[in-house]
């Protein structure tokens, strides 16, 4: 029988690339949005089965809608991919940010995964073992969940959050054959970063990564390949940098 992954804003950039790798390696795939598809939507990089469903994961009807719809189609969810994301509306002195923005942001980044999370493991944990696992989480965060950024601390407190999501789930869910992995990625060329190329470039130029280019959102989708496979047995709660070796401290 053929696995289910779930990708959350599995439409666009980095989500769509994961949703396109996992096709090809043969899973089934839902693939969820905010918004429905455009025209240009064709999903024609999707192989294999899949579908589309709208919903907003911040919601509990949003979380419920895209559960319901995957069970309904597949009939289990053997991965989690929490991909959805947001950063704030306007980058803000710390000083200066309003609880507004960060509420928007903790809501999508933290609370849609704390319990989207929840609710697929429970599914999982009633699922047979396969491979030696009933299920596999993975959470991309950002290189933010570490590293300061006072423009937007909205974002990097949300992606710390996500970290701290990683472990506990990770060690609750150990017992019951379910890993939970992290992903983060570092400056990746998608839109959500395009507003700011130009001070990227610079620091690429400047030599602060030592892999001296922008990242794709498909290094990050190799990584979600590998985590989604049969080969990590033996680990859980971890987290990989997909970031050029920007986490490397240097003198």
């Amino acid at each position: 029988m053929k696995k289910t992954v779930l990708v959350t804003g599995g439409r666009r950039g980095i989500g769509r690339f994961i949703s396109s790798r996992l096709s090809q390696d043969g899973f089934n795939v839902v693939i969820n949005g905010l918004n429905p598809p455009s025209e240009n939507d064709k999903f024609e990089d999707i192989s294999g089965e899949f579908i589309y469903v709208q919903a907003d994961v911040s919601t509990t009807s949003g979380r419920k809608l895209l559960i319901d719809e995957t069970l309904k189609r597949f009939g289990a969810i053997h991965v989690l991919v929490n991909n959805a994301g947001i950063a704030p509306k306007t980058r803000t002195d710390l000083l200066e940010m309003n609880e507004e923005s960060f509420d928007h942001v903790m809501n999508v980044n933290v609370k849609a995964n704390m319990f989207l999370t929840q609710m697929a493991a429970n599914i999982m944990i009633k699922q047979p073992m396969e491979s030696k696992k009933r299920g596999t989480i993975i959470n991309i965060s950002s290189c933010s969940a570490s590293v300061s950024s006072t423009n937007r601390g909205e974002y990097c407190v949300s992606k710390a959050g996500v970290s701290m999501l990683t472990l506990l789930y990770a060690d609750r869910l150990a017992h019951e054959g379910i890993f939970v992995h992290e992903i983060r990625p570092g400056i990746i060329s998608t839109d959500m970063t395009s507003a700011v190329k130009e001070k990227y470039d610079k620091l690429i130029e400047d030599g602060i990564f030592p892999i001296a280019r922008w990242g794709n959102p498909d290094d990050v989708a190799s990584a979600v390949s590998v985590f989604a496979g049969d080969d990590f047995l033996y680990t859980t709660g971890n987290f990989i940098d997909i970031d050029g070796g920007f986490h490397i401290k240097r003198l």
